[in-house]
């Protein structure tokens, strides 16, 4: 005969968060960029690959606004799984070893099926995304050809047009602030831990709401730092990707015991 869990049981063993104060942000920057350094080959072939992996969007796409939507922001909406290298490489600097690029990806071996679970959640987010913004151009500009490239050239000559990129930039910005709410400490937690992709994204979850204050701080620290990536034609993400990866290892060790 089975027996129900209660959910306060199954809250009780959840890792314990821990409240930090609104500057820790920029610790965990500082502590990334001292594991980028300790191990410099391994991080930064992650963001040469960050890198080309933006450029190559940026060469295929850039005359399709629609499939460069796409692309990028389903690229970056997966981008914490994809730094579970670096996450491995922070690991095991905690214990004094140095890694490869190659050992970095046997981290990944020791909870595969979760972390592709929470894959498969996050190319579900991809997916919505793109309805939603194809719906948005459809229903508010169905006269522009379904691509942002069209609305920004068009954007100065119609209020209706700059109502609709609000619309859009809001409508993203929600997606993005709830991805970053499920995965900031699930991702790593999953690599550290034999945990359910259910009890990381609790996890992660619980984590943001004991700290708003400090985890709006990282979120606008993680937008501005990708942001000049994409500026420096994402260049700058050779260094950039890492710093993040690594400093978000250390925001996982920081807020959960």
């Amino acid at each position: 005969m089975s027996v129900e869990t209660n959910p306060t049981d199954r809250l009780a063993s959840l890792p314990t968060v821990r409240s930090v104060s609104i500057g820790r942000p920029f610790a965990w920057l500082a502590a990334g960029w001292r594991d980028l350094c300790a191990n410099p080959i391994a991080s930064l072939a992650y963001g040469l690959l960050f890198a080309i992996a933006g450029d190559l969007i940026t060469i295929f796409a850039w005359r399709n606004g629609q499939i460069f939507i796409v692309a990028t922001s389903g690229f970056f909406l997966v981008a914490p799984l994809l730094a579970g290298g670096l996450y491995e490489i922070s690991r095991r600097l905690e214990s004094g070893q140095k890694s490869t690029f190659i050992g970095s990806l046997a981290g990944g071996r020791r909870n595969a099926v979760e972390l592709a679970k929470l894959g498969l959640l996050l190319g579900c987010f991809g997916l919505a995304w793109e309805r939603i913004s194809r719906f948005l151009f459809a229903f508010l500009a169905p006269e522009i050809a379904p691509d942002l490239l069209a609305l920004l050239a068009e954007i100065h000559l119609s209020v209706e047009h700059r109502d609709l990129l609000l619309i859009w930039i809001l409508a993203g910005g929600i997606q993005a602030l709830l991805v970053f709410s499920l995965t900031v400490v699930s991702v790593p937690m999953l690599l550290d831990r034999a945990v359910g992709v259910g009890a990381a994204i609790r996890t992660s979850l619980r984590a943001v709401d004991a700290n708003l204050l400090p985890m709006a701080v990282w979120g606008v620290t993680v937008v501005t730092l990708t942001a000049l990536g994409f500026l420096t034609l994402f260049f700058g993400l050779i260094v950039l990707m890492p710093l993040l990866g690594h400093a978000t290892w250390h925001a996982y060790r920081d807020l959960v015991n």
